[in-house]
Parts: structure tokens; C-alpha cells; sequence
């Protein structure tokens, strides 16, 4: 039954501020449909929480961010809840909510989807058409890309403004605020946190503003906030790349077209640096082909979102010079609108760009030449300038250092978040354990994911060990 809670009810009608000291803030709570529909079995709790879009005015503009409760039917459930919210930044977080219920991890303690301000059902969503038209015209015109973007993100930004949004209200403090209020509200005392990718590193500056609630994480892919993402990027896709190019050398029965790959591929792309490539495209819904022009940065945008068992022959065809099928997937996907939304922008100009430092990038692009005038995040800093928002506290890019259980996982061939990154969180946090997964990638997710979460959820103190060769613990 898709019922709000009378004790939820309750709870809504109280406007009481914590003791002093104590984040989060007794807010409001209007029921609402559930936005994602869920196995009808389970008891489903579906409201907004309704927090101000600023914290420093009074009276002023409140939004409404959705989650959704699933309850577990166990009648002996633990009282520590487990809360997920998405990655991206700028992902939907409640169809997590969807899969909650067919997991185990039902079946002992209550799940809790929270959608994050500004993403997909949050109210307001921080969405609009400008940059993706901006973005299409540049390839039907075959006009400056970085031009257009610079345009578009313009013409984005007046367009929410215009719409009463306050932009510099979007990012993690923000969101930090956001989930101790959801905590307090729900008189939620314990609750493990899961986050995923951005959403871990999410996690983990909820963990800095306020231990006292939290008893575990469990973080997949994390991208703390003490990491300086686009600085760190070019290199992060390269040592991945260099991982799978080790395996297809050593597993490769076909040594005439594996053999000496990654060489082939960094002087291929390091060779056709600026070239202009043209190809006939015929956009969806349209009766004229187009010839469209396309260059190194393209290709490249395909490879860092190929899945990483394909790349090595993807690899071996661009060499050939068969670009056409990739190229359409890129001008596909393009012409179907994939435009960073506004809640991405605003979260990586907060918390990223205001505190990267153009000399790096042009460092990497010394040490990666292949990589040179390539993007591989879809904000930068040219956007950024038009953007125009603060950045997050200092302190909140501060590691936090703790000793409550955590669970942190990554795949050896995570092209955006390296295995690093949990190794550096254990340096932070002596009780954190790992584990890493051969051979997968950025998110790793699955069935094994889940079973070792049940583990840790059962003992967040107790050893994991791993059975299988591809899953290391430790």
C-alpha cells in the first residue's frame, strides 16, 4: 500500500529547531505519490521534505525533495535504517527504491531513496533545453563546440534565474543540510549510509558535519570531496586504460591485431591531434542528411563511455579508420539531449572548478598528449565563468577523519574514480574495509556488491573475506 504514515503526519506538523550544536531541523512533510512504483507488497512511505532553497534568508523560498520509505516486513527489523541517495552529480536517486525491495537488504532493516535538491523529482528540478539546443546547433552548424557551450550555459543560467532559482543554493553544503534535516524530521537516531560515485563523497561530508547518527557507509566508486576530480581525470583514465591494455596482452590469443595496443592507440591519438573528420548524418525526425564534422574529442568521448571489455577492439577499428558507427552513437546520443543538467553544473562549479587550478590541466595534457583539448567532465571551467556560483565551505574539501565502519568498494578498471580513492579514505578512516573487484569498472554493483553488504550491515565491525579470485578483500 502506497500510504503516508500518521506518525509521519505527526512529525510534519512540529517546526522545531535542534538543540544548538545539533544539525538538522524538524521540517515540514507533505505526502505525495510515489514518484517510482514499487513492488505493492511492501508498506511504501512517499513524501516531500520541504526545506528552504536558502538557509540564510528567513521567510524565504522553500523546495520540496521527494524520498521514498520502504518498510520491511520483518517484524524483528533493526532500527537503523538504510539511506541511499544518487551519483552524477545530478542523478535521480528514488528507483534505488525500486530495487531495495527486491533485494535482500529488505529484509532486515527499512530502506530510504532521497532525492537530492535540484535532481530529476525534486521540486524545483533544475533543468532546461538551452544548453542541449546550443549544443546540437554547434554539430548541424559544425561551429566551435566550447564556443557553443559558453552560449548555451548563457543562455541556461538566465533562463533558471528567470525562473526564480537561486543557483549558488545547489551543491553539496547544501545537500548536507538537506539529509541531517531528513534525519532529524523522521526521528531517525542510527542510519547506514550508501552512496555511489559523487553521491560517496556525499556520504562522507554528511559523516563530517555530524557523526553522532550515522553507524555505517557503504560507499561503491566514491569520489570524495577532497579529490580534485578534473585534475585528477586524464590520469585516472589513463592508468585504467593501462590496466586493460595489461590484460588484453596477457590473455589475447590474437597478438596480430592486440599486440602492442596501447602504443598503436596513444600514438594514433596523439597523431590526428586537431584533425577535422566529416561524416553524413541523418538527426531523428528529419528528411535531410547532414554532413556533420567531428574530431579526436569525440572519439575520445565514446571511449570513456564504452563499456571497458569493448574497448580494446573499439580501439583496433578507429585505428583502422572506421569511425562511422561510434560517431553515430556520439551524434545519437547528442541529438537526444545530454547536456549536463543545471544541478551538475551548479554542484561541480561549487565544489571542483572554484578550487582547480588551470596550470594542472595543462601539465596533464604534457604527460597525456593524446588527451590534449579534451574535456572528459562536461563542465569545465569556461562554463563555469558564465555559471558564476560560490564555492562550497573549505572545510567541506577537508578529509574527515573517523574510526565509524565503513564498507568501500571499486573496480580496477574505474576509468573516473581509481581504487585510490578508497585506499585514501582508509587513511582516513582505520575502520573502513575493501574491497576490490578485477576487472569491472566505475560502479560495481551486482548480486556480490549486495552479499557483502548484508555482511558488513550485520557486523559493520567484522572482517569481510572474499571466496572468489576476482573480488579482493581487504
Amino acid at each position: 500500500m502506497n500510504k503516508f504514515s500518521p506518525s509521519l503526519l505527526l512529525v510534519s506538523l512540529l517546526h522545531v529547531t535542534l538543540a544548538q550544536g545539533q544539525p538538522g531541523v524538524i521540517r515540514t512533510l507533505e505526502p505525495c505519490a510515489c514518484p517510482v512504483q514499487v513492488d505493492t507488497s511492501f508498506r511504501t512511505r512517499c513524501a516531500y521534505l520541504i526545506v528552504p532553497e536558502n538557509r540564510t534568508k528567513k521567510n524565504g523560498k522553500t523546495i520540496k525533495l521527494p524520498f521514498v520509505l520502504v518498510e520491511s516486513k520483518n517484524p524483528n527489523k533493526k532500527k537503523d535504517p538504510l539511506l541511499f541517495t544518487g551519483g552524477g552529480p545530478g542523478g535521480s536517486s528514488l528507483g534505488w527504491a525500486r530495487g531495495a525491495a527486491r533485494s535482500p537488504l529488505i529484509n532486515d532493516r527499512d530502506c530510504i531513496a532521497f532525492e537530492q535538491r535540484g535532481t530529476r523529482y525534486a521540486l524545483p528540478n533544475v533543468w532546461g533545453p538551452e544548453l542541449d539546443d546550443a549544443i546540437k546547433e554547434s554539430y548541424r552548424k559544425n561551429l566551435n563546440k566550447d564556443s557553443m557551450m559558453v552560449v548555451g550555459t548563457r543562455r541556461y543560467k538566465k533562463a533558471l534565474e528567470t525562473r526564480g532559482i537561486d543557483l549558488s543554493d545547489y551543491n553539496t553544503d547544501e545537500t548536507v543540510a538537506d539529509i541531517h534535516d531528513l534525519l532529524a524530521t523522521l526521528k531517525i537516531d542510527s542510519i547506514n549510509l550508501s552512496g555511489i560515485s559523487y553521491s560517496g563523497g556525499l556520504m562522507l561530508a554528511v559523516l563530517q558535519k555530524d557523526p553522532s547518527r550515522i553507524r555505517s557507509l557503504i560507499l561503491d566508486s566514491p569520489l570524495p570531496t577532497f579529490i580534485p576530480i578534473d585534475e585528477d581525470e586524464p590520469a585516472n583514465f589513463h592508468e585504467a586504460l593501462t590496466i586493460l591494455f595489461g590484460h588484453v596482452e596477457k590473455d589475447s590469443t590474437n597478438k596480430a591485431l592486440y599486440g602492442n595496443l596501447k602504443e598503436n592507440f596513444q600514438r594514433y591519438f596523439s597523431a590526428i591531434g586537431d584533425t577535422k573528420f566529416h561524416i553524413p548524418y541523418l538527426e531523428k525526425g528529419t528528411t535531410d542528411t547532414v554532413r556533420i564534422q567531428y574530431t579526436r574529442r569525440d572519439l575520445l568521448g565514446y571511449l570513456v563511455n564504452a563499456p571497458m571489455k569493448d574497448i580494446p577492439f573499439i580501439i583496433t577499428e578507429m585505428i583502422k579508420g572506421n569511425h562511422y558507427g561510434y560517431i553515430k552513437q556520439v551524434l545519437d546520443h547528442i541529438f537526444e539531449n545530454s547536456a549536463p543538467s543545471g544541478m551538475r553544473i551548479s554542484v561541480y562549479c561549487a565544489d571542483q572548478t572554484a578550487y582547480h587550478k588551470e596550470k594542472i590541466s595543462q601539465q596533464l595534457y604534457d604527460a597525456y598528449p593524446y588527451l590534449k583539448g579534451y574535456h572528459i567532465n562536461d563542465v569545465y571551467r569556461e562554463m563555469c565563468d558564465c555559471w558564476n556560483v560560490p564555492p562550497i565551505k573549505p572545510e567541506t574539501k577537508q578529509p574527515v577523519y573517523s574510526t565509524k565502519p565503513a564498507l568501500l568498494a571499486d573496480g580496477e578498471l574505474d576509468n573516473a574514480c581509481r581504487p585510490l580513492y578508497i585506499d585514501m579514505i582508509h587513511h582516513y578512516m582505520p575502520n573502513s574495509q575493501r574491497l576490490l573487484f578485477r576487472k569491472r569498472a566505475h560502479g560495481v554493483g551486482g548480486d556480490d556488491m549486495t552479499r557483502f553488504m548484508q555482511l558488513f550491515l550485520d557486523n559493520p565491525y567484522q572482517k569481510i573475506e572474499s571466496n572468489k579470485v576476482d573480488i579482493v578483500a581487504y
